[in-house]
């Protein structure tokens, strides 16, 4: 299936590692112009040599004024994907308002403010868009010591709903993407002992964890022309653990 973003301008938030750096580069191969926002310089300078005509912007998205500046920067974006998170894990019984006022913050708050943004101008230009909030499939399961995490990618799930339900009128599509544990840099090593992955594995039905091009094609193919009718969905990406009961 070819898939194309020639003349688009995408945004995308968490680039410099992970979901989001591959999210980047490919659809700049896909043929659009692309702006990676990540809080990290030395990321973003390792992707723009990788990628030399990515756009790279160093932003720490729990500033709300610099983010609202260095999305404004951007101009028009036709193609969002927040994708930028933060995860600290705490029992629940140890949970601390400040914790959850961080990853509140980042995890949800920024797609709020950012989405404004870029939906605005899809408004003012009447040509619609298409946003892919990227959740996880914590929103959709109780995992140990997620209590705060958890609940940042259940807001992240019922907001993609009600923004797909307001902005599908202005033509705008919204859906999420809700991965399991992927195969990042940081997922290896965070999940590297088998004592930690091999329980994990065990209530996967296919038995493994996500490759990183497993959840980036599934994003582009959200953003692109072929996924026309499809907003508002929470799509998991876990080989099947949200449905298995485990």
């Amino acid at each position: 299936m070819d898939i194309r973003f020639d003349g688009k301008r995408a945004l995308v938030t968490g680039a410099g590692k992970g979901i989001g750096r591959d999210t980047a580069i490919l659809l700049s191969k896909c043929g659009a112009e692309v702006f990676a926002l990540s809080r990290t310089k030395a990321d973003l300078d390792s992707l723009k040599a990788e990628v030399p005509k990515i756009k790279t912007i160093c932003v720490d998205l729990a500033d709300v004024e610099a983010t609202t500046v260095a999305v404004n920067n951007c101009g028009d974006i036709d193609l969002l994907v927040n994708n930028a998170a933060v995860a600290i894990l705490e029992p629940f019984l140890e949970v601390t308002k400040d914790i959850f006022d961080k990853l509140m913050n980042v995890n949800v708050w920024s797609i709020i403010q950012i989405s404004q943004i870029v939906a605005k101008g899809m408004v003012e230009r009447g040509l619609g868009g298409a946003i892919v909030n990227v959740s996880s499939q914590a929103s959709l399961v109780g995992l140990t010591n997620h209590t705060v995490y958890c609940a940042t990618k259940a807001a992240v799930d019922s907001l993609t709903k009600t923004m797909a339900l307001e902005l599908g009128p202005k033509n705008i599509r919204v859906n999420s993407v809700n991965p399991t544990v992927t195969n990042t840099a940081m997922g290896k090593v965070g999940w590297s002992k088998p004592e930690k992955a091999d329980p994990m594995k065990r209530r996967i039905p296919l038995g493994r964890f996500a490759e990183v091009d497993e959840v980036v094609h599934v994003i582009l193919f959200l953003l692109s022309g072929k996924s026309s009718m499809v907003s508002g969905t929470c799509l998991p990406i876990d080989g099947a653990m949200s449905s298995s009961g485990i």
